[in-house]
């Protein structure tokens, strides 16, 4: 093997708190070489980023201390250094040059108050010879290739003018700009649609390809990686427990971990079933070992083979992995209300019979005739014939008391502004929106506030949807205080505790703050507060598309449970094909503010009708052991 352009040995990293010192990374090694794509593995908490962000020296410190280890690489500017002891004014010659990074957040990465384009620019200005004309024309090429629309336009846009995919582009063409030895990308298709994420994974690739550039892929869904990566390190807890070729990971996974990973992420060619979480392949003993569960009968080559195909799943401890205890970061994504076994492996109920069934007299819950919603585009005081942005452009369809409906579609397509119109938080230009028979687009306010206790939201950013101000009680309490429902003080907050334990929180989480929880656990409380007024149909706007594929798993099994329990509509937006076709009965395909294709799930995915739906399914990873052989072939 060619020597590795970088070398990590015995990386260990602690961050003192109030509670005392916990160990985020815990003597972590391994090696990349120049021109392969080795990918990281893990939940939220496992370390990853951590790991990351040392390499880079965007670590505070303190309150993060360097226990031990070190980062050998070979730098073009200063030769073969140690990036955890490089100077301040050493890591800016690295930085943006030798070692791009994507970040996993783009709107607190990006600096408000600067242009997108003059961001870029300032990068290529610091490490290149370029002018700032030729600085300017580089951007555009690279907005160009990130498949920015319009690039021109963004290249002046600030960051908040722009979508939270827009912005992730705008992140991956800054990192590629000075084509550099080492690309670390954490997490950077998170919060992208299936084609641009696809076109993602092309463009990281052709970098490498073309300037031998060593990729460090940081992610929590494996699926992802399946044809890009050569190698993947798994990680939990801050460890490495298992790492290895990518065939031989997703083919002949050894720790039980890994195995969960794989099998928690919803499948194309699975139909309905209750989704198994990590908690479901291994659980901890009173010394802090990892316990396997060995999933009988015949154990299958992948996990979800089993799953799929077994009536009667039990459970078996048969495999030990120590794990020493009191080291671990990982937040308590599970909340609880993890199960011990998965139920039956058998199919779930659709909820709702085919639109055939219910014969055009059906009951309607919902009913959307020709909605418009159209932003003017200002183009000078005296313009008198104004362009407009047509988001959502006469969109017609029904919901069904009961049912699921998921809408789909690539970002700016329209399916958040249509989610919104609906509940009037955008207003409709023109168009009916008839819940019960009450068209809500033509409600005074007064009227519109008493309606939408019975018509909620879940919103994309949990964290954003809730004050940091007030507590998780005082959050969810207050929906019943302004609609004046749950009866009398004590009784609204016995309701609190008891939608916390529906949840799967703690009543003890009452009076804890947004901050003090996990993404999956505020995406829970943001479901609970939804659920405050018994509502009747909530929509979802991308209520899983930031959460680890286990608490994913966890939330999208959880809105099922509910559905059945309380009887609730959904409208589910995602530009996930997966979770959308394990979720819904029916979809709702959207592009440039109209729909497309419309039908039962399994049909569209099985038979698509329009070409845009078929280009969605195609750019879907594929994550099968053909197809991974394929790639692999074709990247040696």
């Amino acid at each position: 093997m060619p020597q590795p352009i970088l070398t990590i040995n015995n990386l260990t990293i602690d961050f003192r708190s109030h509670r005392g010192d916990v160990r985020a990374v815990n003597d972590v090694s391994f090696q990349l070489h120049r021109g392969e794509t080795l990918a990281i593995v893990g939940e939220s908490g496992s370390g990853k980023s951590v790991t990351s962000l040392a390499l880079m020296g965007l670590i505070p410190m303190p309150p993060g201390q360097l226990v031990s280890g070190e980062a050998r690489f070979h730098s073009e500017a200063l030769g073969e250094v140690d990036l955890l002891r490089l100077t301040d004014k050493e890591l800016q010659k690295v930085r943006g040059n030798d070692i791009g990074m994507i970040f996993q957040e783009p709107m607190t990465s990006l600096n408000p108050v600067y242009t997108c384009g003059s961001q870029v620019v300032e990068a290529l200005r610091l490490h290149t010879n370029l002018s700032q004309k030729e600085a300017e024309a580089r951007t555009v090429e690279l907005f160009t290739m990130a498949q920015l629309p319009r690039p021109e336009k963004i290249l002046k846009a600030y960051p908040h003018e722009i979508s939270g995919g827009q912005k992730q582009r705008v992140m991956i063409a800054m990192a590629m700009a000075c084509n550099p030895a080492i690309l670390i990308a954490d997490e950077p298709t998170t919060a992208l649609d299936v084609t641009v994420q696809a076109r993602m994974l092309q463009l990281i690739d052709e970098l490498r390809r073309q300037h031998n550039t060593a990729v460090l892929f940081i992610t929590h869904d494996l699926g992802v990686v399946a044809e890009i990566a050569d190698r993947i390190l798994v990680m939990y807890r801050g460890r490495v427990v298992e790492q290895g070729p990518v065939l031989d990971i997703f083919t002949n996974p050894q720790h039980p971990y890994t195995k969960g990973l794989l099998a928690c992420r919803p499948k194309l060619s699975v139909g309905k079933k209750w989704l198994p979480v990590v908690a479901d392949f291994m659980s901890e003993d009173a010394a802090g070992n990892l316990v396997e569960k060995i999933i009988h009968p015949e154990p299958a080559s992948s996990p979800l083979a089993v799953i799929a195909t077994s009536d009667n799943i039990s459970f078996e401890t048969t495999k030990t992995f120590p794990v020493e205890q009191n080291e671990a970061v990982l937040a308590d994504e599970s909340g609880g209300v993890a199960s011990t076994e998965v139920p039956n492996g058998k199919a779930e109920p659709s909820g709702s019979p085919s639109l055939l069934e219910r014969g055009p007299g059906g009951e309607v819950l919902l009913q959307v005739d020709n909605l418009n919603v159209h932003f003017p585009i200002r183009k000078g005081f005296f313009n008198r014939h104004p362009e407009f942005v047509r988001a959502v452009d006469g969109v017609s369809f029904t919901i069904f008391p009961g049912e699921t409906v998921g809408l789909v579609g690539e970002s700016g397509c329209g399916k958040t502004t249509l989610g919104r119109a609906l509940l009037r938080l955008v207003e409709p230009t023109a168009g009916r929106i008839l819940f019960e028979g009450t068209d809500l687009a033509a409600l005074p306010a007064g009227a519109l506030r008493k309606r939408r206790k019975d018509f909620q939201m879940v919103f994309q950013d949990p964290y954003a949807a809730l004050n940091p101000m007030m507590t998780v009680g005082e959050a969810i309490l207050e929906p019943m205080r302004v609609h004046s429902v749950g009866g009398t003080k004590a009784e609204q907050k016995a309701r609190v505790l008891e939608l916390l334990r529906t949840v799967g929180l703690k009543e003890e989480h009452y009076l804890r703050y947004p901050h003090e929880f996990s993404g999956g656990q505020r995406q829970r409380i943001c479901i609970a507060r939804a659920l405050a007024l018994r509502p009747k149909c909530i929509i979802c706007d991308e209520s899983v598309s930031a959460l680890d594929v286990s608490v994913q798993a966890q939330v999208l099994n959880l809105l099922n449970q509910l559905k059945r329990d309380f009887g609730i509509t959904y409208l589910f937006i995602t530009h996930d094909l997966s979770v959308a076709r394990f979720m819904s009965d029916r979809l709702l395909v959207m592009r440039q503010g109209q729909i497309v294709e419309s039908g039962p799930a399994a049909e569209v995915y099985a038979n698509p009708q329009h070409e845009y739906t078929r280009q969605l399914l195609a750019a879907i990873p594929k994550d099968e052991p053909a197809d991974i052989r394929a790639a692999v072939a074709s990247r040696a």
